[in-house]
């Protein structure tokens, strides 16, 4: 059975953030936080928005992925989960670089899962992640049946009205544009600090 998964407010918005800023490319970064023991619950507190330039197996996501788990580990988190949104919006596959970044972050986070944004239902009052699972010698998508982030489900928000107040911090107030990822980093050094 796979661990209980709560998403804080602060991740979420920097995926929702990440998604929003680049729509019509394709986006992915990395989910930092806890566990207790192997198969317990993971806490995810933040995340580590990398691309949306070079989102394939490239040295700018190498260098992303060291430096995010350098900053996980001088916090005492660990990289617990990946996300990515495809480019196009009914897309919810994880794809061969999906499937390999997995691959590396489960050979340092046994219960590392992936999350793939749901372009159809983002801008919704749905979380818009569909969770992937290892399971059998490969990634599993979680059937729609499990109802992922739904009341009594292993996949939680910190609160279930993240989704509307994500959206209305970028349709109202605009926060999506003043954030950067480390393509945005690599060229413009003053983004980030």
């Amino acid at each position: 059975m796979a661990p209980t998964v709560r998403i804080s407010a602060v991740a979420y918005y920097k995926l929702y953030f990440h998604a929003a800023k680049h729509p019509h490319q394709p986006v992915n970064g990395v989910l930092l936080g806890t566990q207790d023991k192997a198969g317990g619950p993971i806490e995810v507190q933040d995340a580590v928005p990398l691309l949306h330039h070079w989102t394939s197996l490239s040295p700018m996501m190498e260098i992303g992925l060291d430096l995010a788990g350098q900053f996980a580990q001088e916090n005492g988190l660990k990289i617990v989960a990946y996300y990515q949104a495809q480019r196009n919006v009914g897309d919810v596959g994880l794809g061969p670089v999906g499937e390999k970044l997995l691959g590396r972050l489960r050979e340092q986070f046994k219960d590392v899962v992936g999350f793939v944004i749901d372009g159809e239902d983002f801008g919704t009052d749905k979380a818009a992640l569909n969770p992937w699972t290892y399971s059998g010698d490969q990634w599993k998508a979680v059937p729609p049946s499990d109802k992922p982030f739904s009341q009594g489900s292993v996949y939680q928000l910190a609160s279930p009205d993240l989704p509307t107040k994500a959206l209305h911090y970028v349709r109202e107030e605009g926060h999506h544009q003043a954030f950067g990822d480390f393509d945005d980093h690599l060229e413009d050094v003053t983004i980030g600090e």
